[in-house]
């Protein structure tokens, strides 16, 4: 077996396991176990179902990117390859697209790189939508992020900073144009595919529809969020502190294997520029990580065997 795939899958465990030691080190177990016994688990419920909304909600805008390439898939195809890819993606980070598009060639005679190009012109769409939102929050939040960067660092030396960063992003950019080999020559292949996979949706034939199902997923992922805060009696988040929460959570399930053991963390800290105390703030980011990862687990697991026995004619 390949040492690289083995560390591939390995690593990202063990990080998780160490993780998971330091956030209950924050927290005493017995305690952590006294919130989940006291959540008030309709709004947890609530939360799941703006969950499953999201994920309904990414299987139809699927066929939105398939239709101009001549493939029509089943929808109840296209949501049991969504959920198995959220499935795998537990276990091994990105490869739940791949089993995604697997899914459709083996069901539905979706060739592989076209249904696995489809995925990434869907990541794409996701990207600018995620970004959408950290920009949202600096909008939002200018004041707060204001006041605490310069309460935290010396303005001149942000100043300085900006200016440094900003004449840096023009030297790089100048130097990936010009690139004719090399990680540049990656890097400006990289962009150019980035850059045309947006473009090609305002030339879809349903592009509008393409696009609310876009901001609905990203809606119901920000509602999935803030519903669960009152699952934890006498936890206050105001709406900032819902988005940069929000954030915090997604980089952290991008980072590691569905955000295990660093989701808490994450979200603890994000919480915590808001005062919210330790305790219940990470007894929420962990009561969070468990609905969400249950949902996958069992949906998930439920799509991977009800697949061959919708299918039985493949």
């Amino acid at each position: 077996m390949n040492i690289k795939k083995v560390l591939k899958t390995i690593l990202p465990l063990i990080l998780g396991g160490f993780l998971v030691w330091y956030s209950i080190s924050k927290i005493s177990i017995d305690i952590l176990i006294g919130y989940f016994k006291q959540a008030n688990y309709g709004w947890i419920f609530l939360g799941l179902f703006f969950g499953i909304l999201s994920h309904l909600s990414r299987a139809y805008r699927w066929k939105f990117i398939l239709e101009p390439i001549g493939f029509k898939p089943k929808f109840t195809n296209s949501v049991l390859a969504v959920l198995v890819g959220y499935l795998v993606n537990l276990a091994l980070p990105r490869a739940g697209e791949v089993s995604r598009a697997l899914v459709l060639t083996n069901y539905e005679d979706v060739p592989f790189e076209k249904g696995f190009g489809t995925i990434v012109a869907e990541r794409i769409a996701d990207l600018v939508m995620m970004l959408s939102i950290v920009a949202i929050t600096l909008f939002v939040q200018f004041d707060f992020i204001y006041e605490l960067l310069t309460k935290n660092f010396n303005p001149i030396k942000i100043g300085i900073g900006l200016v440094v960063l900003i004449v840096g992003f023009y030297i790089f950019t100048s130097f990936v144009k010009r690139a004719k080999k090399g990680i540049l020559l990656k890097i400006k292949t990289f962009i150019s595919g980035l850059i045309e996979g947006v473009t090609s949706i305002f030339k879809m034939k349903k592009k509008w529809a393409f696009i609310f199902h876009t901001i609905f997923i990203w809606v119901m992922y920000v509602a999935m969020f803030w519903a669960t805060i009152p699952a934890i009696n006498g936890l206050n988040v105001p709406f900032g502190g819902i988005l940069i929460g929000f954030i915090a959570g997604g980089f952290a399930i991008a980072a590691t294997n569905g955000g295990i053991g660093l989701y808490p963390i994450a979200v603890a800290a994000a919480l915590a520029l808001f005062n919210v105390p330790t305790e219940p703030a990470t007894a929420f980011g962990w009561i969070m990580w468990t609905a969400q990862t249950a949902m996958i687990i069992i949906f998930g697991g439920l799509a991977f065997l009800f697949l061959p026995i919708y299918n039985k004619s493949k």
